[in-house]
């Protein structure tokens, strides 16, 4: 996900640095990884409650850029993530 040891963007708000936390994405100057976020909005917690658990450190527009980019990684990879049909 990084290049030659260096951030790499990955968005506005999201950004990969192999010295923070392993090089996950995280948003931009926090430690908080996106994958969290992510799980918060895929149990339904409304957006509202994610920024305010994250004590603002996470701002609407954030969350979106997640959900976008997550949905493009989807649509990339679904083949790849494609489970076996289920015997009729």
């Amino acid at each position: 996900m990084t290049t030659n040891g260096r951030s790499r963007f990955l968005g506005r708000y999201i950004v990969a640095d192999p010295k923070i936390c392993h090089g996950q994405p995280t948003f931009r100057g926090t430690r908080i990884l996106v994958a969290d976020v992510l799980a918060q909005v895929a149990d339904g917690l409304a957006w509202e409650t994610i920024i305010e658990e994250w004590r603002g450190s996470v701002s609407k527009e954030a969350i979106a850029e997640a959900v976008q980019l997550a949905t493009q990684a989807l649509l990339k990879h679904a083949d790849e993530l494609a489970l076996e049909p289920l015997p009729a």
